[in-house]
């Protein structure tokens, strides 16, 4: 079993950040596009050392979006970044016809994703973004749990084709996976493995179920963790092979109950092989002003509330 520790804590979009870095050194038909938020995107290094491919749009995102979509006709690979809410919601209809549709090359990376903005508040808070774009045919949607991991699905997705949406956050979490570790777009991660429950996670909740897995082993029951960073496409077959094993599942995620990872997971178990599932998720409502660590809590997305759907999910085994 592999032990994955703390080894100090940063922001995901600064693994963003380092990724673009990298990214513009290696491959000069990357390019990027931002909405006025050069600093929270963490675009500043690239900016500065590749200003001939870093587009400054202002507050038109869907005019961002729109340039996007016309830069990958000419070879070029666009990375746009904003806020998640304003890289979805605002701009659906933009990605919907002009680079889903269109099946262009265009990555839609997004920062200050879920509850853990936090006081910038609900209107900003986005959680239903993740259901927004996997619902679009074609689209790849990624979602990272720390700072290596974010930087190695930007790189990655400059080798990947096709449309591709990146989510990421903005306040400081454990960098647990480690800088090596490789990153295959579809493929599941196992972290920890187990008998007794599937312990399905992804983005923020990764290493919750971690630490909830440490005390559910204290308990005598043994968890297995797995890291789906890819929602979309879903890789079914670690997912499968882990719950014909222990025989029930939790499904831990910064998004809206409805229209997340944990449907996802559902469908697949319904048409291949069912059994109990519990939800850690925010139950079908907005978020509002708050710290982090306040609105984790509130919403129960936290070590604790795993726990607790672990132990209801083995008792309807």
């Amino acid at each position: 079993m592999k032990k994955y520790t703390n080894t100090g804590s940063k922001d995901t979009r600064s693994g963003f950040g380092a990724g673009m870095t990298e990214l513009g050194q290696k491959n000069e038909n990357v390019v990027a596009l931002c909405a006025d938020l050069i600093g929270s995107l963490k675009f500043d290094d690239f900016k500065k050392n590749h200003p001939e491919r870093f587009f400054q749009i202002g507050i038109a995102e869907a005019n961002m979006i729109g340039i996007a979509a016309g830069l990958t006709i000419g070879g070029k690979i666009p990375f746009t970044g904003t806020f998640a809410n304003f890289s979805t919601g605002r701009v659906y209809d933009q990605i919907r016809q002009s680079v889903a549709y269109s099946d262009k090359n265009v990555k839609i990376c997004a920062s200050h994703a879920g509850l853990t903005l936090g006081e910038d508040g609900a209107t900003h808070q986005i959680l239903e973004d993740i259901g927004l774009m996997k619902m679009l045919p074609g689209m790849t949607v990624i979602n990272t749990c720390d700072y290596n991991q974010t930087k190695a699905a930007t790189l990655a997705l400059a080798d990947h084709h096709g449309p591709a949406y990146l989510r990421f956050g903005r306040p400081v979490v454990p960098n647990f996976m480690p800088a090596d570790e490789p990153f295959v777009i579809g493929k599941a991660i196992m972290l920890n493995e187990g008998t007794d429950v599937t312990i399905i996670a992804t983005g923020h909740l990764v290493w919750e179920a971690l630490i909830a897995a440490e005390a559910l082993e204290a308990k005598g029951i043994s968890a297995e963790v797995i890291n789906i960073h890819t929602i979309k496409p879903l890789d079914e077959e670690a997912i499968l092979k882990s719950v014909k094993k222990t025989g029930c599942v939790v499904t831990a995620e910064e998004h809206n109950i409805i229209g997340g990872l944990g449907e996802s997971v559902s469908r697949t178990l319904v048409q291949n092989h069912l059994v109990p599932q519990e939800f850690v998720a925010v139950n079908d409502s907005f978020g509002e002003s708050g710290t982090p660590d306040q609105l984790m809590e509130k919403y129960k997305l936290n070590n604790q509330a795993i726990v607790e759907a672990v132990e209801r999910v083995i008792k309807r085994k």
